[in-house]
């Protein structure tokens, strides 16, 4: 396997399999004398990440209006943009109601 001009190398799709390596994974590296080491980041700190992100979108949703406060993404960087209001029925339910 030939490493690019850019330092990339492609990860056998067996070994990403076995290491539960997907799309979108984090990997750390490190250096083992002259081995370079791959290890898949824990999904924990992932999800310790997307935990924080929820929690500060949370925080800034209640900055908003209350008008505003049960829009979502979509509704309101229309309203930003000016488009037309979308409908009440046509609004996408808050996380975790369905």
């Amino acid at each position: 396997m030939q490493v690019s001009e850019k330092g990339q190398v492609t990860i056998p799709k067996r070994i990403r399999t076995a290491a539960g390596v997907a799309p979108g994974s984090e990997v750390a590296f490190s250096l083992e004398g002259s081995r370079i080491i791959i290890t898949p980041v824990a999904s924990s700190l992932r999800d310790d990440r997307r935990a924080a992100l929820r929690k500060a979108a949370a925080r800034v949703r209640t900055s908003f209006a209350p008008e505003f406060r049960q829009l979502g993404a979509d509704e309101i960087m229309a309203f930003l943009r000016g488009d037309e209001p979308v409908k009440a029925s046509r609004r996408a339910r808050p996380r975790g109601s369905r």
